[in-house]
């Protein structure tokens, strides 16, 4: 198995953005959403596991679905402000057969091993229980990868700064494999306007959402090639850069 992220760098990047005061529009978007897809099961759940909470608020709206919740993140922040435990998703050893109901929001497109994630999260549930969640997919981002090439050609040498995403049709084989069963993903595209390169690397910082690649260069960019990358982002006529985000919904049950 290949290891593309640095597990302790993604729990530090976790811990820095759980203080911001961003309001993680995006992740907050993908939570609406999954509720308003519980909201259609119209079941209630007697235990459900919250697996990425940035907000503090998200157990609490969750609890209306589930009699009981619990919360798991990867950085020790998140979960502590939200009463829950750090864990490594394709690490982690779950109880067996506890949760009728799991969410995973934002964490699932940075582990190294997402067959290993989803077959420990359906050991960890029941018998006709329901998961769902989003991740980030492969059309994220594409006027920063842009802008990174731009950089790179500065110094006339390619570094990974964008983390490689899961496509959409890979998603439902790898649920049925894991032994999930009527998988189902839909894909969000979400388009945001920025005035410039920075407001953009802010909201990735608030999100947790910047490089944590193993094989990412440890050196900040030269002037140079800072320039070159504000400069392929932004255009020259100062108008607004439209920025596309692709979120990948997913849902199935036991």
């Amino acid at each position: 198995m290949t290891i593309l992220f640095d597990m302790d760098l993604r729990a530090a990047r976790r811990d820095r953005a759980s203080r911001s005061i961003s309001d993680r529009f995006l992740l907050q978007r993908a939570f609406d959403d999954c509720l308003e897809r519980i909201d259609l099961v119209a079941r209630q759940f007697d235990s459900a596991l919250l697996i990425g909470c940035p907000h503090e608020s998200w157990p609490e709206r969750l609890s209306q679905y589930a009699a009981v919740v619990e919360v798991a993140d990867p950085g020790g922040r998140f979960a502590g402000l939200a009463g829950g435990s750090q864990v490594i998703e394709d690490e982690w050893i779950p109880p067996q057969g506890r949760y009728d109901l799991v969410i995973t929001i934002g964490c699932l497109d940075t582990v190294n091993n997402l067959p290993t994630a989803f077959r420990t999260i359906r050991w960890a549930m029941t018998a006709n229980a329901f998961f769902l969640g989003a991740v980030s997919g492969g059309d994220t981002i594409p006027q920063l990868r842009r802008a990174m090439q731009a950089a790179d050609a500065v110094g006339d040498a390619a570094t990974p700064h964008v983390h490689p995403r899961i496509e959409a049709s890979a998603v439902a084989p790898l649920l049925e494999v894991a032994g999930f069963q009527r998988p189902i993903v839909d894909v969000d595209r979400v388009q945001v306007a920025y005035s410039s390169l920075p407001s953009l690397v802010a909201d990735l910082r608030a999100m947790a959402a910047t490089n944590i690649l193993i094989s990412r260069s440890r050196s900040p960019l030269t002037r140079a090639a800072y320039r070159a990358a504000k400069a392929a982002f932004e255009g020259p006529d100062g108008e607004r850069t439209v920025e596309t985000f692709e979120i990948l919904h997913f849902a199935a049950w036991t």
